[in-house]
């Protein structure tokens, strides 16, 4: 309907346009059955990054992005143009259009790097943020992810009135009569896709949403995930409230009076054999923080680290008798000393100030020895698997503890789960022969709160820049729920916001030693009252003072590399720890990430082999996106490319396929192999004799991919 009406709207002759309207509102008006909504013209992207070319689909910067252009001709600074529709040409400066993208036609994206953070080098684990509209981010995932997601979760605009979204570039505000179909329109098309990614034999699909859309959404997904299991939650995420300004009675004094809103909604889809993870905290009660983690029993026991029985004594193993130094006001170990020769009185050892010296000691006052040696207690401190024990008033000497093989097995295994980590960085454990029950769909949980621990939260790390973050807790708790077990998942966000979901995955992973990896997806989109500043400014969206100011450079980014450093945006340490787990949020995290910018290529030049370097990022990507994002320096590309730290290789060269198939065997790490080759059944035979995970023929199965999803969606 929304497309008749726009078609009406075209009609010059004013008498006919009524009458068609008429009798349109009046098949309006029959009853209908089911989820049914408009489905509108198509959404256009504008691509600021894009030159203006003849030929080019363009709209004008500060008109309608779906009055759609065709460029005839250019000279200098003018084009000349001809609007979709009508006869006559218009000369337009070349400053004022922006080149757009209608979905629906095929795009061929690649990924233009922008930043990295590294802050594990050691570590082959990279998230990745990248800078687009997300239904032609989603269009790239598809092709580098299909089937292989294990997590998608995203936190949509909740289509509230206010501009808090836009369609075809332009806010949708209260006013609007189409707004809910609009809204259902934009999501029907990325879910779709979202679907695709989607692991079908065991996943989570996680919306967050409010009571405006609810119920569409419940429907909505109904009729596209009819083979999955849906529940909804009803999560508390300000207990104070938040007032709903009610309209004018019949007199202009009278006000009404609504409910205060306290909670929001979150649909679980759950797909295949996916099951939510049993928990020890029923989501109803108060969750643990700082100031009562003390009080969490722990049934696993915490051993002694002195020696006893057999070759205990200080003369069987001497590189095991060292000083342990505690500070008796803290309660905190400061230091470990070395191990000190058989022949030395431990009485000359130096104890720093303000520190007492622990050593070893059996009952009957002879030497001992510690059960670990230096570096490995050094080690245990730092994984939370040592500790500082009781301290003996009568003995006047402290304990130390730490936890030996057996129970470090248990915890691989999984009987023994961890739950955080005291505010000293000890581990706090539960045995899972404990009673776990099933988190309950009403949560009601202080660490939610979006106030405190969304905006509070989030103000400590970037200041002011972002409204209404969720609460960093909320999006790990559902996480843990999900993917609890599943240490090495793929977590998907396209609706990235300030980047609280990455944020979490860290969180999640420094917690219980994962391996997860999480893509971010936002565009960079400047607030309402910003665009009118800086139009005021006579700034242009594509200026880059407009640019940087967008969502993703502001906000999604610098939260993502302070998070993951431990500092704020001014190079100050972060304050405080994070709950449950105790860890201090200055340490961060031991994470890298990168960020890219989603370009266009022309297919033409891809199938001539004329865009490798632009490819490659996406073609990291594609390989699992292991260790840092490989860049090509010069214009020479070698015919057999390896990248033994990626995992990945590319042949650009047939004539070089036995050279390709020696320095394989040299590196059995090689887990994905691209050859660049037009003849198929080439291909397949130097395929079948690679004996890697994975092969793709370039650049023929990126080329059909985006030509056969244009029919698709």
């Amino acid at each position: 309907m929304a497309a008749i009406n726009d078609l009406i709207n075209q009609i010059e002759n004013v008498e006919l346009r009524e009458r068609i309207q008429k009798e349109v509102d009046k098949l309006s008006k029959q009853k209908k059955f089911g989820l049914v909504f408009e489905e509108h013209l198509p959404e256009c992207t504008p691509l600021y990054d894009v030159p203006v070319r003849r030929g080019s689909k363009v709209a004008r910067k500060h008109g309608e992005v779906n009055e759609i252009y065709e460029v005839l001709k250019l000279e200098g600074d003018n084009a000349t143009c001809l609007r979709r529709g009508e006869t006559d040409a218009v000369t337009i400066a070349v400053d004022e259009l922006v080149t757009i993208a209608e979905f629906g036609e095929a795009i061929y994206p690649c990924l233009k790097p922008i930043d990295t953070v590294c802050n594990a080098p050691d570590s082959d684990l990279w998230h990745t943020l990248i800078e687009a509209d997300n239904y032609h981010a989603l269009q790239l995932l598809e092709y580098l992810y299909a089937g292989k997601v294990d997590c998608i979760y995203i936190d949509p605009p909740y289509n509230t009135g206010a501009k808090d979204w836009k369609y075809n570039n332009n806010y949708v505000d209260g006013s609007d009569t189409y707004r809910h179909s609009k809204w259902l329109s934009m999501m029907q098309k990325r879910l779709r896709i979202a679907k695709r990614l989607l692991n079908p034999k065991r996943s989570f699909l996680v919306i967050t949403i409010d009571e405006k859309e609810y119920l569409h959404l419940g429907c909505l997904l109904e009729e596209m995930f009819p083979d999955a299991r849906i529940q909804m939650v009803d999560s508390v995420i300000n207990r104070k409230g938040v007032s709903h300004k009610g309209k004018k009675g019949e007199s202009e004094r009278e006000e009404i009076t609504q409910f205060s809103r306290v909670s929001e909604y979150l649909f679980f889809v759950m797909m295949g054999r996916s099951s939510i993870q049993k928990s020890i905290c029923n989501m109803l009660d108060t969750q643990v923080t700082d100031a009562t983690i003390d009080t969490v029993p722990d049934s696993v026991q915490w051993l002694s680290m002195l020696r006893r029985g057999a070759a205990s004594r200080r003369a069987d193993k001497a590189k095991h008798f060292y000083p342990i130094f505690v500070n008796p006001q803290t309660a905190t170990i400061t230091k470990v000393g070395d191990p000190i020769p058989l022949n030395q009185d431990r009485n000359t050892v130096v104890v720093p100030d303000g520190s007492v010296a622990v050593w070893p000691m059996r009952t009957n006052g002879s030497e001992g020895r510690w059960q670990l040696k230096k570096e490995t207690f050094e080690k245990a401190l730092s994984d939370g698997t040592a500790k500082l024990g009781s301290y003996n008033k009568k003995k006047d000497r402290w304990a130390i503890n730490y936890l030996n093989e057996g129970t470090l097995e248990e915890i691989e295994k999984g009987s023994i789960i961890i739950t955080g980590k005291d505010e000293k960085g000890a581990l706090l454990l539960k045995r899972i022969s404990e009673k776990l029950i099933e988190p309950k769909s009403v949560w009601n949980q202080t660490s939610h709160n979006a106030s405190e621990y969304g905006t509070t939260l989030l103000n400590g790390i970037i200041g002011k820049r972002f409204e209404y973050p969720k609460s960093l807790y909320a999006v790990e708790d559902v996480l843990r729920m999900c993917l609890g077990d599943n240490k090495h998942a793929l977590i998907v966000d396209f609706f990235a916001g300030s980047g609280t979901t990455l944020h979490a995955v860290n969180l999640l992973n420094s917690e219980d030693n994962g391996h997860r990896r999480c893509i971010l997806v936002t565009n960079n989109e400047v607030s309402a009252d910003e665009a009118e500043a800086l139009t005021e400014q006579g700034q242009h969206p594509g200026d880059e003072e407009w640019e940087n100011l967008g969502i993703a450079r502001y906000v999604t980014w610098p939260r993502t590399v302070c998070s993951i450093e431990g500092h704020d945006v001014n190079g100050e340490p972060l304050k405080g720890n994070y709950l449950g787990s105790g860890l201090p949020m200055a340490d961060g995290f031991k994470a890298n990430a990168t960020y890219f910018k989603l370009g266009f290529l022309d297919k033409n030049a891809v199938a001539l082999g004329k865009q490798f370097k632009e490819m490659l990022p996406t073609l990291w990507m594609k390989a699992g996106a292991i260790g840092k994002c490989p860049v090509l320096d010069g214009d020479i590309i070698p015919k057999v490319l390896l990248l033994p730290n990626n995992r990945f290789a590319v042949l650009t060269d047939e004539t070089a396929f036995s050279e390709l198939e020696r320095v394989l065997a040299e590196h059995p790490e090689i887990e994905t192999v691209y050859i660049i080759t037009d003849y198929e059944a080439g291909y397949c035979t130097m395929a079948k004799n690679l004996h890697v995970r994975h092969t793709y023929q370039l650049y023929r199965d990126y080329l059909d991919h985006f030509r056969v999803n244009v029919a698709r969606d």
